[in-house]
């Protein structure tokens, strides 16, 4: 299932998802019992821990995952790939440098330096060979652009060997920017393609965040292939109000 997801993923093929931050196991199998191509799980900004994250894997049950890690450690990008995750999204990779450290922590030799442990991912220990053999293949690293310095290299982080693609941060690169939350400006909208054409150029595809359906379909209409629109909680508390506010309207 993972190597096919990662398969769609780099033939830019359009891949909706959205976002878990609720460490809820019922919260994931209802989201992954959708009609989704994918889940992006948020550890860097949510509280959930590696525990937490091996729970919500396999709730998540054949639905792919890419887990948003809180920081660039190789140990981070190990455990999050052991436990089964599809991919990994890395924040804040802003030079072609710090995107090759990510591509060889992510990847077996010979095209990295990935250790090899018993995991989850490997069936335990019972399936090491196998795993081994469609592992690179079968993962999926993105690098995450959302900061100035990432736009000013884009193109250089764009041709990095073993990075899959490049998703948008728009919130963060805006405030980069000075432009904070202005994500309708000009600016804004121009680095935002300028990050999507640096991958298009090299043949990867670009994923990013959209609140609502709107914004997705603006960004689909701009050559964005991943998208992770909403969120967990954004998706509750929007259904929650409109139920109110339509029983209270007579």
């Amino acid at each position: 299932m993972n190597r096919e997801f990662c398969d769609r993923l780099r033939q830019c093929e359009r891949l909706i998802g959205t976002i878990v931050s609720i460490d809820s196991i019922a919260v994931m199998e209802i989201l992954a019992s959708g009609l989704l191509d994918w889940i992006f799980i948020e550890a860097e900004h949510a509280p959930i821990g590696m525990g937490s994250l091996e729970r919500l894997l396999v709730a998540a049950g054949t639905t792919p995952c890419l887990v948003r890690l809180p920081n660039h450690e190789p140990t981070w990008i190990k455990r999050a790939l052991d436990l089964g995750a599809a991919g990994i999204i890395v924040p804040q990779v802003n030079s072609a440098e710090e995107a090759a450290a990510i591509a060889q922590a992510a990847r077996f030799t010979p095209d990295g330096t990935r250790g090899v442990g018993v995991s989850r991912a490997n069936a335990y220990g019972y399936a090491v060979g196998d795993y081994l053999n469609g592992a690179n293949a079968g993962t999926a690293v993105m690098v995450q652009a959302e900061h100035v310095d990432a736009l000013t290299n884009a193109s250089a982080i764009a041709e990095v060997d073993g990075i899959d693609g490049v998703f948008v941060g728009p919130y963060d690169l805006s405030a980069s920017m000075g432009l904070p939350g202005q994500l309708d400006h000009p600016d804004v909208n121009a680095a935002i393609e300028r990050i999507s054409s640096a991958f298009a150029g090299a043949h990867k595809p670009a994923g990013i965040f959209c609140i609502d359906v709107d914004d997705a379909k603006k960004r689909i209409d701009q050559g964005f292939s991943l998208v992770a629109c909403s969120v967990d909680v954004v998706l509750l508390r929007a259904s929650v109000s409109q139920l109110a506010a339509s029983l209270r309207e007579n």
